[in-house]
């Protein structure tokens, strides 16, 4: 008897569908990389975001992303978005990322507690093809090497050592029952273990050695930061009230946020989104303050703030996030979502591509009226690692987990079967990606030197070091 539900594809077919996606867009036409014609203009592509932005903030944004190459390809996502658009695409579609580079990647806290390693950014989340997300990510680590003194010989090992994991495991993922993976996770502890079981030079053993035990003190911190520790950092206890303390220009009361808080009803209207449980838990808390707080790269400027809350007493504290969020930089490449609402395509596209999420991930409409955003904890056991630090075999390490876990991802959203097939045993996509990465990264550090010069002529403002 038909239900009239769509029949889904079989393996086979999946199979079949990847392999058919060589033809429109063959392994090695992923390493081709120059500069569309007509390409955008890079600055005046960027700074177009300026203009719904907090203005007092644009020079710390313009600051922060002309500290190195590395930093202003973090703050051009919209840049990378706009390049990739012309160049050949698989058509096999998955939950992207959207910016996936290596500092988007990091520790934090699951529901139970555990400490795990996945994506931890999603402003920019949307489905399109699996290989823009490998492709940031690559360039990523080639800029990195080349920060932290290593030759592109390093560089290019990188960027293998992620693609290749990518592939593999995404042909494991491909093997696995569907709640198999939707289970699956990288539990912080397991990549110690993975580190200290790692193949390397005995000329690097001491480097590698050095790096787990950086690693363990990182887990270790990681496990440390929770709501009392953001209390104790962010806020002061004045006759028996606890209250954020400014620290202008990054965190401040400004007389928006103060609004916002009297507006009540935009508390309520984002606890509707959450489960029934987070809500009963959330009416044990109260709102007590709340501030501007500036954050990373490329969301400096963007309305973000900060929302103490109290439980039992001043030490039950509860710090959230409320972030803005727009419509994504990949949108005028692979259409709109189909979410109406910005802040609700953020968490959607968080819950589905993350092993475990915060339990209070949610959004709501804001103001300025209109304007989209999204909720969070500030800090979850949250965690990263320095990787400027990272020599040679530390950043391979590195950049194999997080090709591990954007399979992960892309496995969870996506037809994993076709990505599998598509990309085959060799490691003919491995090197492609490769050739990419060195050559978008020669891209990324012209785009650079372009923003140092027209720092120095004084066209775009800059407060740098904040």
């Amino acid at each position: 008897m038909s239900t009239g539900q769509k029949a889904a594809m079989t393996v086979a077919e999946r199979r079949t569908a990847g392999r058919e996606a060589r033809k429109a867009a063959p392994r090695t036409s992923h390493k081709a990389w120059a500069p569309a014609a007509g390409r955008p203009d890079p600055l005046a592509l960027l700074r177009a975001q300026d203009d719904d932005r907090m203005q007092d903030l644009v020079p710390i944004r313009w600051g922060r992303m002309s500290a190195s190459p590395f930093a202003f390809y973090r703050g051009a996502a919209a840049l990378m978005a706009a390049d990739l658009a012309p160049l050949p695409r698989t058509g096999l579609i998955v939950q992207l990322c959207g910016d996936a580079h290596l500092a988007n990647f990091g520790l934090y806290g699951s529901p139970e507690r555990e400490l795990l390693f996945d994506v931890n950014d999603f402003d920019e989340t949307l489905p399109g093809p699996f290989e823009w997300d490998l492709k940031r990510l690559a360039a990523s680590f080639v800029l990195a090497s080349r920060t932290n003194g290593l030759g592109d010989d390093v560089a290019r090992e990188t960027v293998l050592a992620a693609v290749r994991a990518y592939r593999e495991h995404m042909t494991t993922y491909a093997e696995m029952r569907e709640l198999d993976v939707w289970y699956s996770r990288i539990v912080a502890d397991e990549l110690l273990q993975i580190a200290r079981t790692t193949e390397v030079p005995k000329r690097d053993k001491k480097l590698v050695k050095a790096g787990v035990k950086a690693a363990e003190k990182e887990l270790d911190r990681a496990r440390g930061h929770d709501n009392l520790q953001a209390a104790g950092k962010l806020t002061e206890v004045v006759d028996g009230s606890r209250r954020i303390i400014d620290q202008p220009p990054l965190v401040t009361h400004l007389e928006q946020f103060e609004e916002a808080e009297r507006s009540y009803h935009l508390y309520e209207q984002y606890k509707t989104t959450l489960e029934d449980d987070r809500r009963v838990l959330l009416e044990r808390y109260r709102i007590v303050d709340i501030a501007r707080k500036v954050v990373g790269v490329g969301s400096v400027g963007t309305i973000c703030g900060i929302v103490l809350l109290l439980g039992r007493d001043v030490d039950d504290p509860l710090f959230l996030q409320v972030k803005q969020a727009g419509p994504s930089v990949l949108e005028p490449y692979v259409g709109k979502s189909r979410f109406t609402h910005c802040g609700h395509r953020v968490v959607a596209g968080q819950r589905l591509m993350q092993a475990a999420s915060d339990i209070f991930l949610g959004w709501m409409t804001g103001k300025p009226e209109g304007l989209h955003f999204y909720w969070r904890q500030l800090r979850d056991m949250k965690g990263s690692f320095d990787t400027t630090t990272f020599k040679a075999p530390a950043l391979e390490i590195l950049a194999g987990l997080c090709g591990w876990t954007l399979a992960r991802g892309h496995a969870r959203s996506g037809h994993r079967v076709a990505v599998a097939a598509y990309l085959g045993a060799s490691d003919r996509f491995d090197h492609a990606i490769a050739d990419f990465a060195l050559a978008y990264a020669d891209q990324a550090e012209k785009d650079y030197e372009t923003l140092l010069k027209a720092v120095k002529k004084g066209d775009i403002p800059v407060e740098a070091g904040v």
